[in-house]
């Protein structure tokens, strides 16, 4: 018989160790059996949950996309509506046509035009804006028509040209519309729309304050508005108004009828070119495109001979432009004897002889400028209106000999001490 003692160390441990009678955790068992398999508890609830959770974070993304596509697509709806409705304020009731653009150019009248676009304007709204066109809205009378004011608005003015008919309206309307829609220039007026009636055209430009260079100097005010500064100021306008269209148009323009009335005033001062009905691009000449009978005093001599025009006969009238200036004299005037009287043949020997040109000066100016400014300025004029066109300074020599004279408080170089007046000296 075998011992207690003997038979004990034969024992697995396990027997030895006899647990109590309750289950042991899964750690003791662990711990107290390292020869048998392992034992691992599974939480089936904490794999249950992982595709719960991120169930519940997709459809949250998906939920939040489909809501910000949504919101977008409000958003889009409401700006296209709230467009629609400007639109349909802008245009005029039964006629369909956006004033929006229009206005919108009208309020901002110092080159804001789109370039390339000129708006059509409904016939409605310029009959009503010029009070069906009555006599008191009348600005002036242009070679093939009469100009309007046009109140658009308390703010928003305007001039009306009405082209009445014609031989030549119809070719200069369109010549007009063709050539300004294409040019964008602080010394040339803005063209900012055009209308149709029948047999009528018309053409709105921006509104000019102080009218037309003829009216300030031959009209009731007698160039009492223009002091010697104001006067060299409109021939550096006018100047670079040329240069734009001899230099920097392609093809190059001949404005063709420079004169007084066709050079326009804002309030202040600023001169623009208007009435481009007759203008040009270079080479294709034709005796037709001057209206003689209207600009006679103007007119270079080699265009009243054989009817050549260039670029050189914008030179002479504006030559002769700078004699209005000078003198406050029309550019031709009726004598005793009915005959034309030119202001440049009357003007040639005071312009050449010193100890008369301060004479000739009109007297509103007269004793107000510095003497060696005159006769630079006599000099250019002279230049200008030679009859030989060869020798006629280019438009850019002119301007270049202008911009030391003007002061720089009026778009030259000349430094003047004090405070310049835009009234009379």
């Amino acid at each position: 018989m075998i011992s207690r003692s003997r038979i004990l160390p034969l024992l697995p441990t396990w027997v030895l160790a006899r647990p109590e009678p309750h289950l042991p955790s899964a750690t003791k068992m662990a711990a107290l059996s390292p020869g048998s398999p392992e034992v691992r508890m599974v939480h089936h609830q904490d794999s249950n949950k992982k595709p719960f959770v991120a169930l519940i974070i997709s459809s949250v993304l998906v939920c939040g996309i489909l809501l910000s596509l949504f919101s977008f697509c409000i958003y889009r709806r409401r700006n296209s509506k709230t467009a629609t409705t400007k639109e349909q304020q802008g245009q005029e009731p039964g006629k369909g046509i956006s004033l929006g653009p229009v206005l919108g150019r009208f309020s901002s009248l110092r080159m804001a035009g789109r370039k390339g676009s000129v708006a059509f304007i409904e016939y409605q709204l310029l009959a009503a804006a010029t009070n069906d066109f009555q006599e008191n809205n009348v600005l002036g009378d242009g070679g093939v028509g009469r100009v309007f004011k046009a109140r658009f608005n308390d703010n928003l003015l305007a001039a009306v040209k009405r082209l009445d008919g014609g031989k030549n309206a119809g070719r200069e309307f369109e010549n007009e519309v063709d050539l300004l829609s294409k040019m964008q220039h602080q010394n040339i007026a803005s063209l900012l729309g055009y209308s149709i009636h029948g047999q009528t055209r018309f053409l709105v430009y921006e509104m000019m304050h102080n009218g037309s260079l003829e009216y300030q100097l031959h009209g009731p005010h007698n160039g009492s508005a223009l002091n010697w500064n104001l006067r060299l100021k409109i021939a550096l306008d006018v100047a670079r108004g040329l240069e734009f269209l001899h230099e920097c148009c392609h093809p190059p323009v001949i404005h063709g009828d420079l004169k007084s009335s066709n050079i326009l005033l804002d309030s202040n001062f600023n001169a623009k070119l208007t009435d481009f009905g007759v203008a040009i691009a270079c080479g294709n000449h034709s005796r037709d495109n001057i209206k003689l009978s209207e600009t006679l005093g103007y007119a270079a001599p080699e265009y009243l001979l054989d009817g050549k025009l260039t670029d050189k006969s914008d030179v002479y009238a504006f030559g002769v432009v700078l004699l209005e200036l000078l003198t406050g004299r029309k550019p031709s005037e009726e004598t005793e004897s009915t005959q034309s009287h030119s202001l440049v043949t009357w003007a040639m020997p005071h312009l050449t002889d010193r100890s008369k040109l301060p004479n000739m000066v009109d007297p509103i100016i007269r004793n107000t400028m510095d003497l060696k400014h005159l006769y630079q300025v006599a000099a250019v004029a002279v230049l200008c209106v030679q009859s030989e066109p060869s020798y006629r300074p280019l438009i850019t020599d002119v301007l270049h000999s202008f911009i030391p004279l003007v002061p720089s408080e009026l778009g030259g170089l000349l430094r003047v001490p004090g405070t310049l007046s835009t009234g009379s000296s």
